[in-house]
């Protein structure tokens, strides 16, 4: 008889069903999106540059007529 149980054991095969439905399992993957396009230097930075650009011009303006008005009164 234990012969017969272990001739048993090795007799079984796997069954796959021809039709209907089976068993898969999904392996999560990453997905990708696309990349979102940043700016260079933020609205901020700009207003602040625009800002430092006009005082060094209004100080060389101021500069240049400081310089023309001891010319003017040198002579």
């Amino acid at each position: 008889m234990p012969d017969e149980k272990q001739t048993s054991k090795l007799d079984i095969k796997p069954v796959l069903p021809e039709n209907g439905l089976t068993h898969v399992e999904d392996i999560a993957q990453y997905v990708l999106c696309k990349p979102k396009i940043l700016p260079m230097k933020s609205v901020t930075l700009e207003k602040l540059e625009q800002m430092q650009k006009e005082a060094l011009a209004e100080a060389k303006a101021q500069r240049r007529a400081e310089m023309e008005a001891d010319a003017q009164s040198a002579f």
